[in-house]
């Protein structure tokens, strides 16, 4: 039984992980000493302590890792994944400023973007779409849907990727995922209508697989996304629109919040960038900056 065999976390619990051998098998796994730094969709190497239970003794490299951090602790969300996927919901409505957060956090690690708007049977759409269009505008493609009457528009966008569904509670992940693989048996989340907020339900990141090729991690619903990972470098380069202004204000220095001459202000004076989305930006420079 001492022998390395590679796999791939499919779901973690804390400092538990499910893991999914070469061969198919299912097994649960912990990790050498107090490290639990891992995240579905790592490639681990596992020796076997029992047929079904194992210890990760090391994990590849990765081609990809988003996390979210507080000024206290990290959290992974989920490695190699190719697609982030935010779903947002016409009811109950969402936060814009997490969207902004998730979409910096994809940004800087390098992960591709989809917007998805879920329940669009549900409420009108028409404010929600049309919050929508300053991301479409920066070239994020946006999806409605409503998963539980058609999942078929969102297929397209998953074929052939990695995707890690991101989003704040009640949004519906969960209900894509039943919708993608009506054959799993995952949990709904329960919409208080009342406080126009969901109930907290998935409480584990879990992969699956949608086909050879494609696979999908759903992950718990967020509230906050905290971004204290990432440095005042990252973080402008990670608002898409500052970047042909970056290098052009009068300072080096420049940190775009009211130097004379910043080339960051007058493209928002001008049209160029929206407003929001500096003041998104000086936000979490205060935030982070500090």
């Amino acid at each position: 039984m001492s022998e390395t065999l590679q796999g791939i976390v499919t779901a973690a619990y804390g400092k538990r992980y499910g893991v999914e051998l070469e061969d198919g098998r299912q097994i649960s796994c912990v990790t050498r000493g107090k490290k639990n730094d891992l995240a579905c969709g790592d490639v681990v190497q596992v020796k076997l302590t029992d047929s079904h239970e194992g210890v990760v003794e090391s994990f590849n490299p990765r081609s990809s890792l988003l996390y979210r951090s507080n000024a206290y602790k990290t959290k992974l969300l989920a490695a190699n994944v190719t697609q982030v996927v935010i779903v947002l919901a016409t009811q109950p409505s969402f936060y814009e400023a997490l969207l902004n957060r998730c979409l910096i956090a994809a940004e800087a690690a390098g992960i591709g973007v989809l917007i998805v708007l879920n329940k669009c049977d549900l409420a009108k759409n028409d404010d929600a779409m049309q919050a929508l269009k300053l991301y479409q505008g920066l070239g994020y493609q946006v999806q409605p849907l409503s998963a539980k009457q058609d999942i078929e528009p969102l297929k397209q966008w998953l074929k052939g990727h990695t995707s890690v569904l991101v989003g704040q509670s009640g949004m519906g992940k969960s209900t894509i995922v039943n919708a993608l693989l009506p054959d799993l048996q995952v949990r709904t989340q329960e919409v208080s209508t009342v406080l126009d907020s969901g109930k907290h339900t998935t409480t584990a990141a879990h992969l699956y697989h949608l086909d050879e090729n494609s696979h999908l991690i759903d992950s718990p619903g967020l509230q906050e996304f905290g971004l204290h990972h990432l440095s005042v470098d990252q973080l402008e380069r990670a608002f898409i629109e500052f970047r042909p202004y970056l290098g052009k204000c009068r300072f080096n220095n420049c940190r775009h919040l009211k130097e004379p001459d910043c080339a960051v202000i007058q493209a928002t004076e001008s049209g160029q960038i929206a407003p929001l989305r500096l003041a998104c930006y000086q936000d979490l420079f205060g935030e982070i900056g500090s």
